[in-house]
């Protein structure tokens, strides 16, 4: 029997995704300065208004340079999404900054210390998943969500004259076969924050071709299964319609409802807290499983003690795609990657300020040729040729 799947994306401007933004744009700039630099920020963004809030470590020498670059920094980072609304504007919004040093209790918990090692900064589960939908073994519905609203955005930012405004969100409904191929797509949403006066035939005319050269040969819906701004009116938009958090759009960050998630959002965190690295090290060895040819489809679980380094178990499930047992694999990935918090970073290069660029169209599929997403070291196959 055939059956129909969903996933939602936002865009950059979305309230949520400029939290997302600005709390990693702080976390990009510690580790700029101090690769060992802890971070835990949280962003709220509202009308006229962007608070940081959270913890932050680094040596003591360099905190009065690092603070006083963080409101430039935040300014750019919105000015670079596209905001200049009367009612929140890059230049013109109230900025207050809550960040203050990391709790000594965490700190403890997590640190090396003699011949200890190097504990997890949190207790929990995460969840790496690849199958073969896509090249980039990204789930369909998420993966062409994204990719239509990266598109849009790089044509609003090509043309000063464009009637696309930076909030919008996109949603695909696949038909998928008994055997779980896909058929083709059944429903399109699209709704996109617009200029003033600017018409829902306006939009449909400018968004439906776009859409289309999106989407694989024979995919692409007719209009009465294309929903685009179905309001029919969207020019109040961004934290000025809608007040955003860091974190909350944790599914659109992964795979889209189509593998399990651990809970844990990413954006602001440094890569000591498991809830971002962890998951990181699931997709990096998940991909790997996939692209090695062992496997179709692959969802690994990772979880953790606070304080612990060693993971207190992983979990591999090639869904019956595999002739190579679950068990065997698991064991070959420990031995191929240290899944320490550590051995993590180590392993991914993750102390680096990389993560700007992950906080819209999702941190995971994200090809080499795409500007900025070369700096994924989580997308990398290179233990492939070991697995296979």
């Amino acid at each position: 029997m055939s059956y129909l799947f969903t996933s939602e994306s936002v865009s950059e401007g979305h309230p949520d995704k400029v939290c997302d933004r600005v709390s990693d744009t702080v976390l990009d700039l510690f580790l700029q300065h101090d690769k060992q630099a802890r971070v835990a920020c949280e962003t709220l963004a509202t009308t006229n208004r962007v608070v940081l809030a959270g913890e932050v470590r680094a040596p003591e020498e360099m905190m009065d340079d690092i603070m006083s670059q963080i409101e430039p920094a935040v300014r750019a980072a919105i000015a670079d999404i596209g905001y200049e609304q009367d009612k929140f504007h890059h230049a013109h919004f109230e900025f207050q900054n809550y960040l203050h040093e990391q709790s000594a209790d965490i700190a403890v918990g997590v640190d090396e210390a003699g011949d200890k090692e190097e504990g997890a900064g949190d207790q929990g589960l995460m969840f790496g998943y690849a199958c073969r939908e896509t090249d980039e073994l990204m789930p369909a519905p998420i993966h062409y969500s994204h990719a239509i609203l990266k598109r849009l955005a790089e044509m609003r930012k090509a043309d000063a004259d464009s009637l696309l405004r930076p909030d919008a969100k996109s949603q695909l409904t696949l038909i998928y076969n008994e055997d779980g191929s896909i058929a083709g797509v059944d429903k399109i949403v699209l709704s996109t924050q617009h200029a003033v006066g600017a018409s829902q035939a306006d939009i449909r005319a400018l968004v439906t071709p776009v859409i289309a050269d999106i989407l694989p040969d024979g995919w692409m819906v007719g209009a009465d299964d294309l929903y685009i701004n179905p309001t029919g009116i969207f020019e109040i938009g961004g934290p000025d319609g809608d007040a955003g958090l860091t974190g909350r759009k944790i599914i659109v960050d992964t795979y889209g409802g189509a593998a399990p998630h651990g809970g844990g959002a990413f954006s602001g965190k440094d890569p000591t807290k498991v809830d971002r690295s962890a998951a990181y090290a699931a997709r990096y060895l998940a991909k790997n499983v996939v692209a090695s040819g062992i496997a179709d489809k692959c969802t690994i679980q990772l979880a953790y003690a606070i304080g612990v380094a060693e993971p207190v178990s992983v979990y591999v499930n090639t869904h019956g795609t595999s002739s190579v047992a679950d068990n065997d694999i698991q064991d070959k990935l420990r031995g191929l990657v240290d899944l320490t918090p550590k051995g993590i970073r180590t392993h991914l290069g993750l102390n680096a300020p990389i993560y700007a660029p992950t906080a819209a169209y999702g941190h995971f599929g994200r090809t080499a040729g795409e500007a900025g997403a070369g700096t994924f070291p989580w997308e990398a196959t290179d233990i492939a040729s070991q697995l296979a």
